[in-house]
């Protein structure tokens, strides 16, 4: 009988999640799975319990990486208004240089999966904390006067929210540069 291959699992979940996020979660097959990790189906079902098991944990592994960024830029240097124009940017920069068009993992499962409780709730987490990152840049700028008393945080928060991931798709179903073209400065001018 051959010997079964040793994997690393944390680069297994990220050559899962690399899956995923190209196919999706229902066009993704456990062979697909299996190919991508190099490893055995037998091994992928004891390792992770299945296809299921292995999309939680890619979908933890990208929010604990890539929705990262728009964070750290957010709670990071520079005034309010900079940030929070620079996060923007990041989003659309990152959708045009998405050449396979895959779009934005926690946004493509918010809209394929749903009727599923735990990974809405994974999702829902991604989108908090982007919202609470908003949300404090927002509050901030209230403070220093650079943005107007008026404009609620939460309100504006949830717009901006909003608004990356409606760039996010717009990316990935319309690679058309004049497309996106003034969606951050709209954004701003909406602030």
């Amino acid at each position: 009988m051959p010997r079964a291959k040793s994997f690393d699992p944390d680069v297994a979940v990220e050559q899962a999640m690399q899956v995923f996020w190209r196919k999706g979660y229902a066009r993704t097959t456990p062979q697909d799975l299996v190919d991508a990790l190099g490893i055995g189906r037998g091994s992928l079902y004891n390792a992770f319990a299945g296809k299921r098991d292995l999309f939680e944990r890619a979908l933890r592994r990208y929010q604990a990486g890539e929705t990262v960024r728009v964070i750290e830029v957010l709670d990071g240097p520079g005034s309010p208004r900079e940030r929070v124009r620079a996060a923007l940017h990041l989003v659309l920069e990152a959708g045009a240089a998405d050449t396979e068009r895959r779009g934005c993992l926690a946004t493509n499962t918010a809209v394929e999966i749903s009727d599923d409780e735990i990974v809405n709730l994974l999702v829902r987490r991604i989108f908090d904390r982007q919202h609470e990152a908003f949300r404090g840049a927002i509050d901030e700028g209230r403070r220093s006067g650079e943005f107007a008393a008026e404009v609620d945080p939460d309100a504006a928060a949830n717009f901006l929210l909003a608004t990356i991931n409606g760039m996010r798709v717009l990316a990935k179903a319309d690679p058309r540069p004049e497309r996106r073209a003034g969606l951050v400065e709209m954004a701003m001018r909406a602030l």
